[in-house]
């Protein structure tokens, strides 16, 4: 029977800040090899007897979505937009009411789409070994085989004379919240305590028959949403109004923690959801003294130490350093020692509370045509590098308090200003004077890229009025 992917995309980008951040979590950034952790979870799941994958992920994510997965040649069989997060009980059960709706046999496979699993094969056999029970209406969730007392992770208790080491599904006895170290400790030698990965198999109709037995106020307010959803440039919009009386709560809590048709696959392959830098430490691979470091990273006389710069401009190096993480972006570093990594949420916080736009935003903007980067910004001017895909448009708009100079660096750009059109192409430039009209999109095979130069009284991005938008923005 066929499997269908549903890859969890949301978050709230704090635990890897300041390469991770609201405005581009850490699942869309590429920090474990070429493709992001996104792409490496679509990629995981395709294979035969495996459908293309579902997505549910928020408004500001949805063309980052479409063109991650175009980057690796996948089209998703559909794309959910939650309105607002609500955590993941109300998402998997928009999917499974999706899915039911079609099939109500349907196995779904619900995974984050920020998780490390190296041994993709692997993975995917133990998914298969898992199948028959979800098929005979069990909700079964992946077990990890925990190496160490961790703190970070939830834990699943298996039921007395379950095999921790089995290939195939075991009975569960009972969720267990995250431990102190001595309760961790303790599950450890225990031996009957795995990890709670956050994974899970079942058919469409048992999810939804679990979440009506114990959460039905939740089905009626998901029911909805999906009901009133609309169709919009090939994504599927919940209805926001219902959506926000859906309860704010996760799967363990709504439905997993209540049930008693419960089994649990063990996996002893390595996992990581990548919690911290920390862990980004532990699974990228420390050299000999302990060390991990990017490519435009050095360290001396250091150990179990992570540097990274993600600027190739900017050279990081470390000399001396012991359990310490560093973390450099054009506009945020962050150092810290290893054993605190979990507190970089705590840091974020502070940076809200003092109005710094580096706790949630990038200085790379990304949008459906591509991207932009404020490169300098003065008291009356702004320089951007604009990056339009090929085949993109930006919208037709003009500006009341600003004019622009656009100066092609890459490709060829075809230009609207007010009645005329032109094709601007490498090392030429055009410009736009204040209130006019226009718009740039890229006709050719290639990325464009062009330097914009910004003058005016105000340089907001809210100074936009546009006439129209092939992304349907207002």
């Amino acid at each position: 029977m066929t499997i269908h992917p549903i890859l969890l995309c949301g978050g709230s980008g704090t635990r890897l800040w300041p390469l991770s951040r609201k405005s581009y979590p850490k699942q869309f950034a590429k920090l474990m090899g070429d493709d992001s952790l996104f792409q490496a979870s679509a990629r995981r799941l395709s294979a035969d007897g495996f459908a293309a994958p579902m997505v549910l992920t928020g408004e500001p994510f949805r063309f980052i979505v479409t063109e991650q997965l175009a980057q690796i040649e996948q089209a998703p069989s559909g794309i959910l937009i939650e309105p607002e997060g609500r955590n993941t009980a109300p998402a998997i059960l928009a999917a499974a009411l999706w899915l039911s709706r079609k099939d109500p046999k349907a196995l779904m496979l619900v995974a984050p789409s920020d998780h490390v699993i190296p041994d993709a094969s692997g993975f995917r056999s133990a998914v298969q070994a898992a199948v028959p029970r979800a098929q005979a209406g069990d909700l079964v969730t992946f077990g990890i085989a925990p190496n160490r007392p961790e703190t970070g992770y939830g834990y699943l208790e298996m039921a007395a004379g379950a095999d921790p080491k089995a290939s195939a599904p075991q009975t569960l006895a009972r969720f267990v919240e995250k431990p102190d170290e001595a309760r961790a400790a303790d599950m450890l030698a225990a031996g009957n305590f795995l990890w709670n990965a956050g994974i899970f198999l079942f058919t469409a109709q048992t999810a939804v028959d679990a979440y009506r037995a114990h959460a039905p106020a939740l089905v009626t307010a998901v029911e909805k949403a999906l009901d009133e959803a609309q169709e919009d440039l090939g994504f599927t919009r919940l209805a926001p109004g219902p959506w926000a009386e859906a309860d704010d709560i996760s799967i363990d809590y709504a439905i997993m923690e209540k049930s008693t048709n419960l089994a649990v696959m063990p996996y002893a392959g390595d996992w990581s959801d990548l919690g911290g830098w920390d862990a980004v430490w532990m699974e990228s691979g420390p050299d000999d003294a302990g060390n991990v470091c990017s490519e435009h990273a050095t360290a001396i006389d250091c150990t179990d130490t992570l540097l990274r710069s993600e600027v190739p401009s900017l050279e990081l190096v470390g000399i001396g350093l012991d359990d310490i993480v560093a973390v450099a972006m054009p506009d945020a570093v962050l150092v810290a020692h290893k054993s605190q990594a979990q507190k970089v949420k705590d840091a974020v916080t502070a940076l809200k509370a003092k109005g710094a736009s580096q706790a949630v935003q990038l200085p790379r903007d990304y949008r459906p045509w591509g991207w932009y980067e404020s490169l300098v910004i003065g008291g009356r001017f702004q320089v951007k590098c604009i990056h339009v895909t090929p085949g993109a448009a930006l919208s037709l708009q003009s500006h009341h308090h600003r004019s622009e100079h656009w100066i092609v660096v890459e490709g060829t750009a075809r230009v609207t200003i007010d009645d005329e059109v032109k094709l601007v192409t490498e090392n030429q430039s055009v410009y736009i004077p204040l209130g006019a009209v226009h718009r740039m999109e890229n006709p050719g095979k290639v990325p464009m890229v062009l330097i914009e130069v910004q003058t005016g009284s105000y340089l907001g991005e809210d100074d936009i009025i546009r006439y129209e938008d092939i992304y349907a923005r207002r």
